[in-house]
């Protein structure tokens, strides 16, 4: 198939620049699990192995969206106040675990429970002033905030509530005929499911929660903009919060 006609397929248009981007995230656990390492006391750049390949991952992606982006049905309405509203309160829930574990004191990992609800230090994870030159401290903060805010806001809502929502109640291939938004038990618990499962662990309980609230957006709005400003506004305060309180393993 050449690319006129992948071009022209509205339905790798909404799967393939999240594949990819799925892709690539195995493709950088491969790298960290394989030893893939320049070990150099000169190239500690590339030992940090998020702060190249989260550059490259957001650039890859970032072209698929413009390659097919005439088949995205976004509308910048007023509807994306309500899922920039949405996404701050939703991200709320998603912080809340890391955030009472250090108000109430703790410093030991948690067991039970509090474990399962998410509580933990969350301090090991991409912290852009391991770099130490400040021009590459930039570098690495700009493109993990584009990363977060805007590809992956983009390529999972194109693909859990653009595409899946509809092809789970027409698998028979006439799903692009279903209204975007349309409710259903079975997209509510697969696609929520779905966006927890790809998550870490620790992440469930907020995942949970987050999930469902976008879930509702997109069925009250019928607005896939106002999903995708849910998640951008989410994760950019996802970052900042991450930066300011020394939460790096937040994103």
């Amino acid at each position: 198939m050449n690319l006129t006609k992948i071009r022209n397929d509205k339905t790798y248009a909404h799967v393939v620049p999240f594949a990819a981007f799925l892709v690539l995230n195995l493709l950088l656990s491969v790298i960290d699990e394989s030893g893939l390492k320049w070990d150099h006391p000169d190239a500690k750049w590339w030992q940090m192995t998020e702060h190249w390949f989260y550059p490259l991952q957001t650039v890859i992606c970032g072209a698929m969206l413009i390659f097919f982006w005439r088949h995205y049905d976004i509308k910048w309405d007023r509807r994306i106040i309500i899922g920039a509203i949405m996404g701050a309160v939703g991200i709320g829930f998603w912080i809340l675990p890391t955030h009472l574990y250090s108000t109430l004191g703790y410093t030991e990992e948690t067991v039970g429970w509090l474990k399962h609800l998410g509580l933990d230090a969350r301090d090991d994870g991409f912290n852009p002033n391991d770099m130490q030159h400040p021009a590459a401290v930039w570098f690495t903060t700009i493109f993990r905030f584009l990363r977060a805010a805007v590809i992956v806001a983009f390529v999972e809502e194109i693909f859990w509530r653009g595409f899946l929502m509809r092809f789970l109640l027409k698998p028979d291939g006439k799903y692009w005929k279903v209204p975007f938004g349309k409710f259903s038990w079975l997209t509510f618990a697969v696609v929520t499911l779905a966006f927890v499962f790809i998550h870490q662990p620790v992440d469930y309980a907020g995942a949970v929660v987050y999930g469902t609230l976008t879930y509702i957006v997109a069925v009250k709005t019928k607005s896939l903009a106002a999903c995708i400003v849910m998640h951008a506004v989410a994760n950019l305060l996802m970052g900042l919060y991450a930066l300011q309180y020394a939460k790096y393993g937040l994103w």
